[in-house]
C-alpha cells in the first residue's frame, strides 16, 4: 500500500538530492510537498498535536524560502564571503 508516510519519505529523498546538486529553490519546494504528505498522514491518525508542529514547521519554512527567494538572507555558504 501506498502511504502518505512513503510518498513524503520519497519527497524527502528527492529534496536531499537537489539540495546535493545546489538546486535549492527546487529542493525547498520538494520539501514543502513533502510536508504536506506528512501534514495528510498526522491528521488521518488523528494526532493534532503533531499536526500542528508540522504545519508551523511548514509556516516557517515557507516563509524562509520567499525570503531566499527575494534576496532577505545575508549569509552565504562560500568561507570567502564571512
Amino acid at each position: 500500500m501506498f502511504s502518505f508516510a512513503i510518498l513524503g519519505g520519497i519527497l524527502l529523498n528527492i529534496g536531499a538530492y537537489l539540495t546535493y546538486k545546489g538546486k535549492i529553490y527546487q529542493a525547498v519546494i520538494v520539501y514543502m510537498f513533502a510536508d504536506i504528505c506528512w501534514i495528510v498522514m498526522a491528521f488521518q491518525k488523528d494526532d493534532m498535536v503533531g499536526t500542528g508542529f508540522i504545519v508551523v514547521g511548514t509556516i516557517l519554512g515557507f516563509l524562509a524560502y520567499l525570503k531566499m527567494k527575494d534576496g532577505g538572507m545575508s549569509k552565504s555558504l562560500n568561507e570567502d564571503d564571512a
